[in-house]
């Protein structure tokens, strides 16, 4: 993705179903357990680099020793920051139970103290609750208020914080009742009620026994493996696969609404926690986020680059002779290869020949801190360079594509610049994904309505038109639907915004909106439609940053939010 946006965080989860001793008779590591969480975290380390943390709990601990450890850090490499503190205190970390996390900081401050585990101490092992999760809540304040009628004082309002004490609070009420079992089942239905939102939550006692719950409509993604010796959990199943060697078969998807767990003695489980909802995957974990090295990932990608095949041909002319092909790094490149597939079996049916390469290196270690600020956007589209010498200045269109095209900025300041450099006749810019039209309020950090490019583009439309009032009484409707107060029953009027708009005008909105003062190349960008993206992805239906089709009321009242939060001039977060 061109657009530096900030997602989903990843989660790690290890329960060692044997004793160290055997780990170290077996493999002859005493560090089997630590290891083995570590690498999980590493290849999750792109779902978040603003924080890391790892919490250890010890079975059976002797009394006067601490039942746990926790590290963190919230340093500029946070995570492997984090792995050398981890090591440095070597047996201090060797338990049989492991939580670990990786942090994009989508709301709240960059400080250590917002790192997972987040911990609920107790004087008694059963009790103690640590907590690491991938969520977004959009019912905080209802979580809040709920808390304070169970008679407690909460010290914060973030949804990390509530869920834990949420879930502490019921998992203390289950043993007060029975002392000698945790029915996660019952504990996890009631705390889970209210959570509005997505969420992939992972827990450990002190006792020893772990959950991990998935949101009814599985949003945010987990997959889980177990054997003999060990249960992990992991937010994506490659990480599960290079940790344990096993095949894509054997790593398990978390079923939506669902936990699993494993006692305090070793019994894993699977338990009905809250009701069944239709399954809205989120899209976005294919398109871009999750790594490509899933198989299923990998080929729905494939799909997306071969499904954009026609329209990027018609942008271009057809004309492969006089065309260049590649694409923005990274994430699009599994993509570019399933676009390659097409044209490359179409020319060859033809005897031509494709050109194509990597015209556009992202400079990953490019920093500025020039103050002025004409100087300092005159740097930022150095950001990426550029392969001389592949471009016949003059004659060729130059093709590229990106995943998405989330708020345009980088394209029309960093990369349009710098390739009009090589002097194409035009430039075609082609999205895997459709156009992005609406906040998130899931985990990804898109939480108002005027950084989308398709919402100015939207506006700017409507403005040509003489229309612009028709913007208003939307909004003026979307205060009325947030002020009724039941949000299951909002009507998306920023959905409405768009109603009278063609795809392809506002597609061409955008691109005039993409293109920077100055551009010596024709210019045109190309969306995915909806419809090719269902069909690249079946199984993930979680498409409302494209549709604003939310899964829950709460997704309603954002965008209602992020709409009068426009006309009003506000640019606060909308959840």
């Amino acid at each position: 993705m061109s657009d530096a946006i900030k997602h989903e965080c990843g989660v790690a989860l290890l329960r060692l179903r044997r004793d160290n001793e055997y780990f170290r008779r077996k493999y002859g590591c005493a560090a089997y357990g630590r290891n083995k969480l570590a690498l999980m975290l590493e290849k999750q380390h792109n779902r978040g680099q603003d924080g890391a943390g790892i919490a250890s709990v010890r079975l059976s601990p002797e009394p006067g020793e601490p039942a746990y450890t926790v590290e963190k850090s919230a340093a500029g490499s946070p995570l492997a920051d984090l792995l050398g503190k981890v090591a440095a205190r070597g047996g201090e970390f060797d338990g049989e139970v492991l939580l670990g996390h990786v942090r994009y900081a989508t709301y709240g401050r960059g400080e250590l103290s917002d790192c997972h585990p987040f911990v609920h101490d107790s004087g008694c092992l059963r009790r103690i609750l640590l907590m690491a999760g991938n969520f977004n809540l959009t019912s905080t304040e209802k979580l809040f208020a709920k808390y304070m009628k169970l008679g407690h004082h909460p010290s914060g309002r973030s949804d990390g914080y509530l869920i834990l004490q949420m879930v502490a609070h019921y998992l203390e009420r289950e043993l007060d009742v029975n002392p000698d079992s945790e029915n996660w089942g019952r504990i996890l239905r009631q705390a889970a009620e209210d959570f509005d939102g997505a969420f992939v939550l992972c827990g450990v006692t002190g006792g020893g026994s772990v959950f991990a719950l998935r949101d009814s409509h599985g949003i945010r993604p987990g997959y889980f493996y177990f054997n003999d010796e060990v249960f992990a959990m992991a937010s994506e199943r490659p990480a599960i696969q290079a940790a344990f060697d096993c095949s894509t078969n054997e790593v398990m998807e978390l079923p939506p609404g669902k936990a699993v767990t494993v006692s305090g003695d070793g019994k894993f489980s699977i338990q009905d926690c809250l009701d069944p909802q239709p399954r809205r995957s989120c899209v976005f974990e294919r398109i871009y986020f999750s790594r490509p090295n899933d198989a299923d990932i990998h080929r729905e990608r494939r799909n997306l680059g071969r499904a954009l095949t026609g329209d990027v041909l018609k942008a271009s002319g057809g004309d492969l002779e006089h065309t260049f092909f590649s694409y923005i790094p990274n994430s699009a490149q599994v993509g570019f290869h399933g676009l390659l597939d097409v044209l490359q079996k179409r020319a060859a049916a033809e005897g031509r020949t494709v050109r194509f390469g990597q015209i556009a290196v992202k400079d990953a270690k490019f920093r500025t801190f020039i103050a002025d600020a004409d100087a300092r956007r005159e740097l930022y589209m150095h950001v990426y360079d550029v392969t001389y010498g592949l471009v016949h200045p003059g004659e060729d269109t130059l093709v590229v594509l990106d995943d998405s095209i989330v708020r345009g900025n980088t394209v029309r300041d960093a990369i349009l610049p710098v390739l009009d450099r090589l002097g194409p006749r035009k430039i075609v810019v082609a999205s895997t994904a459709p156009q992005i039209r609406f906040p998130d309020c899931y985990g990804i950090d898109m939480s108002t309505a005027r950084e989308l490019v398709a919402f100015r583009a939207a506006v700017s439309l409507l403005r040509k038109k003489g229309e612009y009032g028709y913007v208003e009484e939307c909004a003026a409707r979307a205060a009325k639907e947030l002020s009724a107060g039941d949000s299951g029953t909002q009507h998306n009027c920023l959905a409405d915004v768009y109603a009278p708009l063609e795809y392809g005008e506002l597609t061409r909105e955008i691109g005039l909106l993409l293109t920077p003062p100055g551009l010596r190349a024709g210019f045109e960008v190309v969306f995915q439609s909806v419809e090719a993206l269902r069909q690249c992805c079946p199984d993930h239906t979680g498409d409302w940053y494209f549709t604003g089709d939310y899964p829950t009321p709460g997704g309603v009242a954002v965008a209602n939010r992020a709409l009068v939060n426009y006309i009003e001039n506000k640019t606060e977060r909308t959840y």
